[in-house]
């Protein structure tokens, strides 16, 4: 017999809804939900295969634990060089109390910031709200981190600063209405296909669409204004339409004496940034950048969408500012038809955010250094807490190599591939004395666990998921956990193993988030069975919110605040003459770790390439799918090359979603000082023929 569940993608930040089809405890077919008022009986290719991986032969099924491989912390060299791990399955039984076990050893013998938890964009809001809980009340500590700091930290830094919140301002259904979207840092074609389609409704419309990226990416094709600036010089090319706008006298002075403050600082930093005077920074011609600020200044109903391209900088945080200073000028924020979207890029990395895996704040970025917030979640939780702010994801792998963190206990993530700097991360990792991985699958990172134990995919729970327009949705379980048990389930197992029980049940999970936490405290899972809720929901009879800031800004009046270019890290010179930037792909997503188990997304792009000019590639010699070496100062990569036009010449672009050839060997591991996100988006780098 056929049953049908309806729940939220795993892919991306966007949202969209699905059933899936079921007989006999297998998924047999995904069909749209039409109701859906995010995805409205849409899918992209990634969501129409997205229950294939989920009955993959590759899941991990049973705990491992390794038997040989012991890391020595001061080499990082592991005993058995050269030989083949050796796994051991055990039981959950055995397998938890040898965790719970290790983890109160080291716990005792170097303290509880010896340990840190890095949970998962991939998890539910309940499971991630479990770990953080667990990091904090049964660890002892605030080393609790995701993959947000190596995507969306610089949004939550910067808006936060800005707007006094860290998230997008207005709705995805307001974008098929626009005048003008200018899209920056952001192909969401590719990378959000159904935000995507309203962009494309947009211009069917009659929107004007500005496209400012190093790459002619498809929503370009149709853009008012494409400006193709090099990576890390978006500072540079807001601020000079900023200046150019209140040089023409085309700011918006009512928003800017009612709303904001700060004007006159910012207009000291930038009215020397002409057009004219940041054209070798940017590469850019200056009448473009005239065009749009033109355009976007004077459109009744404009808006910003941004996303790694624009965070993945050692300037991240002030790349976001100096939107939000573009958006308060023009006043283009805090109303209907305008504002900022961030895209984010996993599933649930905005809930992740929310929910308080992070080393600063609790659930609804209650600061954990703020006594009356520790306080309430001290007598809920029966325990003392840790005052001071932890280790964010970034700190943590430098205190791993200096040997004071000993433990980490990592949930659905790949830090190898997913973060900066290969090599630096197994470093950090092989440094460790104790791995602690939970994932679906064997990946890079899980091979250098002491522990594997098998989690859940999104089929096999129920819970909630947070778009990037801050809709709370849920997520059911269409079938029994594969391995059998849920994340939450093993998290709060090891915690009663350590003496601290905590409810597992997801619907009570949501029940005692919502109970801590003001910004969606009228959030159950009763009221989410339709379309979700947007926070914040302040009470059980709020609507939620779709337009955030509509009187005033959430910290009251929005904040413009100076931010200057700086060069990347790394710039081109005569040794490393190409600056390297990195994207994700329509058909691929992350790692691979999914799309790559999916026959029909792997069949149309198998292996990582490199795309470069065709001026470059002439001048080196170079043709189209020819193997080509990509270098830089850390590593090096063997691909086959794509010569192509729609890259601005000094700049080559790669994919990250092949484990077999690993951008992220060559990636730079420089951050950015306010949030700690490493600058993928731009590094030295050089290509030779092979």
């Amino acid at each position: 017999m056929m049953k049908r569940v309806l729940t939220t993608c795993p892919y991306c930040g966007v949202g969209c809804n699905f059933y899936l089809d079921v007989r006999d405890n297998r998924i047999v077919g995904i069909i749209p939900s039409k109701s859906n008022t995010v995805s409205q009986g849409r899918l992209c290719v990634k969501g129409w295969h997205a229950h294939e991986p989920i009955q993959h032969p590759d899941r991990l099924k049973k705990p491992l634990i390794k038997e040989n491989g012991k890391f020595s912390r001061k080499s990082g060299i592991p005993q058995n060089a050269g030989k083949e791990a050796i796994w051991k399955e055990v039981s959950w039984e055995y397998a938890l109390d040898y965790v719970a076990g290790r983890l109160k050893e080291i716990k005792d013998k170097h303290g509880p910031d010896s340990l840190a938890v890095c949970t998962s964009a991939r998890c539910t809001n309940e499971e991630n709200f479990l770990m953080m809980k667990f990091a904090r009340a049964v660890l002892g500590t605030n080393n609790v981190d995701h993959c947000a700091r190596t995507c969306h930290s610089a949004t939550v830094s910067g808006l936060n600063q800005s707007f006094g919140s860290g998230a997008s301002t207005n709705s995805y259904d307001e974008l098929t209405r626009m005048d003008c979207i200018l899209i920056i840092g952001s192909n969401p074609t590719e990378a959000h296909p159904i935000a995507g389609w309203r962009v494309r409704t947009a211009i069917d419309n009659g929107a004007k669409i500005i496209v400012c990226d190093p790459r002619k990416i498809l929503p370009a094709e149709d853009a008012s204004v494409f400006i193709q600036q090099f990576p890390g010089s978006d500072i540079a090319l807001i601020n000079a339409m900023i200046s150019y706008i209140i040089t023409e006298n085309l700011q918006d002075k009512e928003f800017i004496q009612q709303r904001t403050e700060g004007f006159n600082e910012l207009w000291e930093a930038v009215k020397d940034c002409s057009p004219e005077s940041v054209k070798d920074i940017t590469g850019v011609e200056p009448t473009l950048i005239k065009k749009a600020a033109k355009l976007y200044a004077t459109s009744k109903k404009a808006c910003i969408m941004y996303s790694l391209g624009m965070t993945e900088h050692t300037v991240g945080t002030d790349n976001v500012i100096a939107m939000a200073n573009l958006a308060m000028v023009c006043g283009q924020v805090g109303k209907e038809f305008s504002g900022i979207y961030p895209m984010r890029g996993q599933n649930n990395v905005q809930g992740a955010c929310d929910i308080g895996a992070l080393p600063n704040v609790y659930s609804g970025y209650q600061p954990v250094t703020d006594d009356a917030a520790r306080k309430k979640f001290e007598a809920a939780w029966g325990v003392g807490l840790p005052k001071e702010k932890g280790l964010t994801l970034t700190d943590m792998m430098y205190k791993a190599i200096e040997g004071k963190l000993k433990c980490f206990y990592i949930i659905g993530e790949d830090q190898i591939r997913t973060d900066p700097n290969s090599r630096w991360i197994e470093k950090a990792l092989d440094s460790l004395e104790f791995l602690v991985v939970q994932e679906i699958f064997m990946s890079d990172t899980a091979k250098k666990a002491d522990v594997v134990l098998p989690g859940a995919s999104f089929a096999e729970k129920e819970g909630t998921f947070t778009c990037a327009e801050r809709r709370f949705q849920r997520v059911r379980k269409a079938i029994e956990p594969i391995a059998g048990k849920t994340d939450g389930e093993i998290v709060c197992e090891i915690a009663k193993r350590l003496g601290y029980a905590m409810e597992d049940n997801p619907s009570k999970v949501c029940d005692e988030m919502a109970s801590l936490t003001p910004l969606f405290s009228g959030v159950s899972f009763d009221r989410l069975e339709a379309n979700g809720l947007q926070w914040p929901v302040y009470a059980k009879e709020h609507p939620g919110t779709p337009v955030v800031h509509l009187e005033k800004f959430i910290r009251g009046l929005g904040k413009l605040i100076p931010v200057k270019h700086r060069p990347p890290a790394e710039v081109a010179d005569s040794e490393y003459p190409f600056i390297l930037t990195t994207g994700r792909m329509l058909f691929h997503y992350n790692t691979g770790t999914m799309t790559r188990r999916t026959n029909n997304l792997n069949r149309e792009y198998p292996r990582n390439f490199v795309q470069i000019n065709q001026v470059d590639a002439q001048k080196l010699g170079i043709k189209n799918k020819i193997k080509v070496k990509v270098k830089t100062r850390r590593g090096e990569l063997i691909v086959a090359a794509e010569v192509t036009d729609k890259i601005k010449a000094g700049v080559i672009w790669m994919p990250f979603h092949f484990s077999e050839a690993p951008t992220n060997v060559l990636t730079n591991n420089a951050f950015d000082p306010v949030c700690r996100i490493g600058e993928y988006k731009a590094c030295a780098a050089k290509v030779e023929k092979v």
